[in-house]
This record gives C-alpha cells, sequence and structure tokens, in this order.
C-alpha cells in the first residue's frame, strides 16, 4: 500500500521539480549567439605535397582595421596536409560567437610551412614574401541562434610561387569562402 502511494507522489515531485527548474537565462544559455564549423578543402595542386602550419582561424566583427576587430575561433594548432583535401578538413567545429555583421575570415599561419616535392623539403616563406594571415571579405549577417558552415578553399597552385631573387618557395594563400546557413529544425 506504501508503495502504491508512495509512486505518485514521486512521480508529482519530479514534475514540479522540473516546471521550478533553471530557465534557458540561468543555465547559461544566451540567445544572441551563433554556431560556426570552419572547414578548409583545396583545389587545383600541379606540385607536391603542400603542409601548412594553422594556427587559428579569425572572424572580422569590426568594421575597422583595428587588430581587436578579429576574434579568434580556437583551432587546433598543427601542421596539415593540405595537398589533396578532395572532402574537407574540420578545423573548427560548432564555436559559438556573438550573432552580428561579420566582415572576414582569415587563416593564421606558423612558420613551419613546407612543401614535398619528390622526398625533399622545401620551406615555404609566409613571413617576408608570402602572406602568413591571408583573409577573405565576407560582409554577412550571423543571425541568432542559427548555424554557419564556411568553407575556405585554397587554391595551392596559385599560391605557390619560386622567388629567384631570394632563393625560395613562397606561400601567398588565395582563398575562396563559402558561407552556408545550417536549418537544424
Amino acid at each position: 500500500m506504501k508503495s502504491l502511494i508512495s509512486r505518485p507522489l514521486l512521480f508529482v515531485l519530479c514534475i514540479l521539480l522540473a516546471m521550478t527548474s533553471c530557465s534557458k537565462d540561468e543555465a547559461g544559455y544566451d540567445g544572441e549567439l551563433s554556431g560556426v564549423t570552419v572547414k578548409l578543402k583545396s583545389i587545383s595542386n600541379d606540385l607536391g605535397d603542400v603542409y601548412l602550419d594553422i594556427k587559428d582561424v579569425q572572424l572580422k566583427v569590426e568594421n575597422s582595421n583595428n587588430a581587436n576587430s578579429w576574434i579568434s575561433l580556437n583551432v587546433l594548432q598543427e601542421t596539415y596536409d593540405v595537398s589533396n583535401l578532395d572532402t574537407e578538413l574540420l578545423l573548427v567545429d560548432n564555436f559559438e560567437v556573438k550573432s552580428g555583421a561579420i566582415y572576414g575570415i582569415r587563416l593564421v599561419l606558423g612558420d613551419n610551412n613546407f612543401l614535398n616535392l619528390n622526398n625533399i623539403l622545401y620551406s615555404l616563406d609566409v613571413e617576408n614574401l608570402g602572406n602568413a594571415t591571408p583573409s577573405n571579405l565576407v560582409n554577412t549577417e550571423l543571425l541568432r541562434n542559427k548555424f554557419y558552415d564556411f568553407t575556405i578553399e585554397v587554391d595551392l597552385t596559385k599560391s605557390l610561387s619560386f622567388n629567384e631573387s631570394e632563393n625560395m618557395m613562397v606561400l601567398n594563400p588565395k582563398l575562396y569562402t563559402e558561407i552556408r546557413e545550417i536549418h537544424i529544425y
């Protein structure tokens, strides 16, 4: 008899607890955020294997030349083989950013970029003659509570060159960016 009374009582208590639990605001939910995923894909490669030392992916959230106008998306820092990326390489997965206008996206490259050509490694200069922070203008609005998929395509054939006077390979990445809004429901 006691167990018959306690089960309905337990059920009622669970419902009351669920109804009085945290609201979305108290649970840390912020309706002013957008989800961002960034993938990298290579197009055309007439040379050998190309490895990029990716230190960060950043979004430009202010339309100014201020260094603080870029925010980091916290990419896993490592050297990636980007030679034949027929499928996309995931760099950032569902990172939350404040909704609003964005003006650009860029890769931040380290100094460990190289080309493997016939089993000989050639360092790729990005500091002096190349570009360590290639970017694209995107000028778009991230809507709140939406998810966005950015695909950065790097044209490796157009990005690599040989500087005869300096006797070095130069990396000046040519990027193209595709943005898709992902509908989950």
